[in-house]
């Protein structure tokens, strides 16, 4: 089994004043060529904006982008249909940006931050015709149970949001003291796991907020709770 740990507080940041953004890989300003990338999952940026604020229109091509609202509201625009959407905590909302598009994306709240996740993995197609959808997934489906947000467009998994590459994102609400046994789906597969707030243990690693662990070269792990624990799974090939 190979890990490795991204602690919160030596994730890449920048002060935008408008943004407070957190990068676990290289992006934009930073550069760090130990976090490139984890296998096909390129982007894992902890964005906060302000109020009315947000990233004007800009282009993206051949990447898979999911953002996943963690506290207020979203409002999204593109030129698949030039309307403005909004994404609310409990929603998960996909891109396949293929052969090029072009979007918006602010804080449609005027005194509340938006805070969210962003993701961009890989894709195992190229030039494919742009494609969005979003979801809302209850929160009681994955108490002490993973929750599955987002699968392959190749396979016939019921009731998840579709990307073009071989992976799978979750999520897992434990209450303090129970644990979980993650199984990975492929021996080339590797699972990064966000502990979105709480403190677990993973592998004789202690996760606290916001800290993450890479694990590959196995086909199970474990999770424990030490406290209410909240977690994303993205689970990518590594080659």
């Amino acid at each position: 089994m190979k890990t490795i740990v991204h602690k919160a507080n030596t994730r890449g940041f920048a002060n935008h004043g408008w943004l407070q953004a957190n990068h676990s890989f290289s992006f934009a300003n930073y550069f760090n060529e130990e976090r490139i990338q984890f296998g096909a999952l390129r982007v894992f940026n902890d964005d906060v904006i302000a109020p009315k604020m947000g990233f004007g229109t800009h282009p993206h091509d051949n990447m898979e982008i999911i953002t996943i609202p963690l506290k207020g509201e979203l409002k999204h625009r593109d030129s698949m249909a030039n309307e403005w959407k909004s994404v609310l905590p409990g929603e998960v909302q996909i891109m396949s940006a293929g052969s090029g598009l072009q979007h918006s994306e602010i804080n449609g709240s005027e005194n509340e931050h938006l805070s969210l996740f962003q993701i961009w993995i890989i894709p195992n197609k190229r030039n494919v015709e742009p494609r969005y959808d979003q979801k809302r997934f209850s929160s009681d489906e994955r108490k002490n149970t993973l929750q599955t947000l987002v699968t392959s467009i190749d396979e016939n998994y019921e009731g998840s949001l579709k990307i073009h590459q071989d992976a799978i994102i979750s999520r897992l609400d434990l209450d303090k003291g129970k644990s979980f046994e993650y199984s990975l789906k492929d021996n080339n597969h590797g699972v990064y796991v966000m502990n979105i707030h709480g403190e677990v243990m993973i592998e004789n690693e202690n996760l606290q907020t916001r800290d993450a662990i890479g694990v590959s070269d196995t086909d199970s792990f474990k999770v424990v709770a030490e406290d209410e624990s909240s977690l994303l799974f993205i689970e990518v090939p590594m080659r």
